[in-house]
């Protein structure tokens, strides 16, 4: 029976997505002359040497080395500096009992809080005890200090479980900021109501954060000049190259014609690409960030015929397929899921290449394993689906945060890593499931369910707002409340994952946690992948269109 004719007569969980927004205006990109773009580095490089002898200098004056290595992360330079940073910080963990004992100034208190334990340094909350009164509360502060309740805010967002002091500061330093915003001018004003309304430093997107950064450092009278150019140069450097490599990216997914044959499918390129860079955009990730994002463009089809298309009939024999990882398996499949198939065969079959030149065909089996481990989730929810199948909300999750896909997308962001990083260790971890890997998980599905809900109670099974309202007999508003009390929780438990000393290397757990980032950002107010508003457009023309200006 012919396909088209054939798909008019079954019943299908559709879901009319609507169409990219894009066009082709990713598609072509010229990059600068080879004259321009020397000249470009050659004044980064005189920058950067500039910055690294200040840095060394910086060691006897302990607020200078806060202010430095602050600008540096927040403007998004960090990753010129790692070794310069690294000694900078051990050298500020040395002094900081002492300094913090001495020092009764709440901003540069959780400043050097916050950046040690960004860094992974265990140090203790209880500094923050001789803020409050003798009545155990925290102090009101000086009206003139708000940036210090801002930066004691941002610090909150480090706390671990069981930081009673920093739970309590949490709340305190949100409502005090909340009720002074009103009367705030910018650039303050502007940073208040981004870390309360939008997110934090710790939960924003690097990039994002990054050219949002360089726009207000520049209004604070004690800015560094040098840093503040460094950083323009730098991401507009930084741009042109991702704009590179998303033209060449788009040529490839363009030649998938999801359009026309995979119609009931999301075309997200451009905005998977985005998400990917904000789990690595560093050039040294170039190889990584490219198989990444080809394979997360290819699951986001295969969600898609799982969950608003496929037959519970014909995904039996596309998960058979998928186990069975050959061609010869294409003839066997409906014309659209051969498209998806082929696809996802033809990537490994790159990856296999790469990882060949790296030294590292290992690698290979483990991606393969992440892909059918996420098919075989997607089949249970199928099979649900199918039954009509209401889950309880332990079980739901269960299963759904092997279905949210950040398992397997984890495994593939190894991929293409240094091997003396991402070891055979490291990918095996990773499956174990560890609790910040599991956090990660939790975060995305619940931070998904709680504003995509609505949308998704099409033929589909019920999310966690549904099954935690239907458990526990509340209000819809009272389960988002909880769930999202959950999401806090376990962003305590990705905090704490990340402390010395760790079983992986840094660079792969600051991964998970970008991970995490990125979920957090996308789906803050709804689901910005799958329905493409005004933030996520914000968000491409900022990363990837318009330049900073470098005046």
């Amino acid at each position: 029976m012919d396909q088209k004719y054939q798909s008019v007569l079954v019943s299908r969980p559709l879901a009319n997505f609507h169409p990219d927004v894009w066009g082709t205006r990713f598609l072509s990109f010229i990059p600068k002359s080879n004259a321009e773009t020397q000249a470009q580095e050659q004044l980064v490089e005189g920058l950067k040497e500039g910055i690294k002898r200040e840095l060394k200098e910086t060691s006897n004056d302990y607020k200078r080395q806060l202010r430095m290595v602050d600008a540096i992360q927040r403007l998004g330079i960090e990753y010129h500096f790692e070794e310069e940073v690294d000694q900078t910080l051990e050298s500020m963990f040395a002094k900081y009992h002492d300094f913090c004992k001495e020092n009764h100034d709440i901003h540069s208190t959780s400043l050097s809080f916050r950046l040690l334990r960004q860094h992974g340094y265990r140090i203790s909350c209880e500094i923050f005890e001789k803020f409050k009164d003798v009545e155990g509360d925290f102090m009101v502060p000086d009206p003139r200090d708000v940036m210090g309740l801002l930066e004691f805010y941002e610090a909150t967002h480090l706390r671990i479980r069981g930081e009673d002091v920093l739970d309590r500061g949490f709340l305190f330093s949100k409502k005090y900021l909340e009720s002074i915003l009103p009367s705030l001018s910018n650039p303050l004003a502007e940073q208040v109501h981004h870390a309360l309304k939008e997110c934090s430093n710790r939960r924003g997107i690097p990039r994002v954060e990054a050219r949002r950064y360089i726009s207000i450092y520049g209004q604070h009278a004690s800015h560094h000049q040098g840093l503040l150019k460094l950083a323009k140069l730098d991401f507009n450097r930084l741009q042109s190259l991702h704009k590179g490599e998303l033209s060449e990216l788009c040529r490839w997914w363009r030649d998938l014609e999801v359009p026309t044959k995979l119609s009931y499918a999301r075309d997200r390129l451009v905005e998977t690409y985005f998400w990917d860079l904000g789990v690595y955009f560093e050039p040294k990730y170039a190889v990584a960030r490219k198989f990444l994002t080809k394979a997360q463009a290819i699951l986001s089809l295969v969600d898609d015929t799982y969950d608003a298309y496929g037959t519970f009939e014909e995904l039996e024999v596309f998960t058979e397929a998928i186990e069975r990882w050959s061609f010869s398996c294409l003839n066997q499949l409906p014309n659209n899921m051969k498209i998806v198939y082929k696809a996802l065969l033809e990537l490994f079959e790159e990856i296999a290449e790469e990882m060949d030149k790296l030294g590292t065909s290992y690698r290979v089996s483990y991606g393969k394993e992440a892909v059918k481990y996420l098919c075989r989730a997607y089949f249970a929810e199928a099979k649900w689906r199918e039954e009509r199948y209401k889950p309880a909300t332990e079980e739901y999750m269960s299963l759904t945060i092997k279905s949210c896909g950040y398992t397997t997308l984890i495994i593939i962001s190894f991929l293409g890593m240094d091997k003396h990083i991402a070891s055979k260790e490291a990918f095996d971890w990773v499956f174990s499931e560890p609790d910040i890997v599991r956090a990660a998980l939790k975060i995305n599905r619940l931070r998904d369910d709680i504003v995509g809900e609505e949308f998704e109670q099409r033929d589909h099974i019920p999310s966690s707002v549904h099954c935690y309202m239907d458990e526990h007999k509340v209000s819809r508003h009272e389960a988002i409340d909880e769930l999202n009390n959950q999401v806090e929780e376990e962003w305590k438990v990705m905090n704490e994952g990340f402390l010395r000393p760790t079983k992986i290397p840094a660079p792969l757990l600051i991964r998970i946690i970008n991970f995490a980032r990125v979920t957090g950002v996308l789906y803050n107010k709804r689901d910005w992948y799958t329905n493409v508003g005004p933030e996520m457009k914000s968000f491409i023309q900022q990363l990837f269109i318009d330049p900073v200006s470098e005046d």
